[in-house]
């Protein structure tokens, strides 16, 4: 029997919580109390900054790809991305901070969005994805030329077998 993945959210959160009063714990224990609070404060104030830019930019960018008729889909991810790190470095924790500068900052968020397209190509369909993503454009490499086997002479057949390729974006 296979579980969702949601399935194990109640188990996650108090596992973050944990892991968020350990760090701090510790952080606290290297810079002090009073400091890791300010650090802790700092960081909130600027997550919440961060989400309403994000948020903007974000709207921005996708009426800018509506309006130049281009599929919306690597903007709308890379605004969710970022509005997700913002969120993530507003919670007040250092795991959780951490967590947001990386979805904030470039290889981060490349990876993560990546990521998006592979679960919505999973989820969603090539049909789908291509509306949101652009056509794919597929690369193919023969490792030796087809042949075509002639079974009746009016209906050529080409052999059975696989094309390797691969999807360059």
């Amino acid at each position: 029997m296979r579980r969702s993945r949601l399935a194990y959210l109640p188990f996650a959160f108090p596992l973050l919580a944990l892991a968020e009063i350990v760090v701090f714990l510790a952080v606290a224990d290297a810079i002090g109390a009073g400091l890791a609070v300010l650090l802790l404060a700092v960081s909130s104030v600027a997550g919440i900054a961060l989400l309403r830019r994000e948020g903007i930019r974000g709207f921005r960018a996708f009426q800018e790809a509506v309006r130049a008729g281009r599929p919306p889909g690597d903007e709308v991810s890379n605004s969710l991305i970022g509005l997700f790190g913002a969120l993530l470095l507003a919670l007040p924790g250092f795991v959780t901070g951490v967590a947001g500068v990386v979805l904030l900052l470039p290889p981060g968020r490349f990876l993560a969005r990546r990521a998006v397209e592979r679960f919505a190509q999973r989820n969603l369909g090539g049909a789908a994805t291509g509306d949101l993503f652009g056509p794919r454009r597929v690369r193919v490499h023969q490792s030796d030329p087809v042949t075509v086997v002639v079974v009746d002479e009016e209906q050529p057949r080409p052999p059975a077998g696989a094309i390797e390729g691969e999807i360059v974006r």
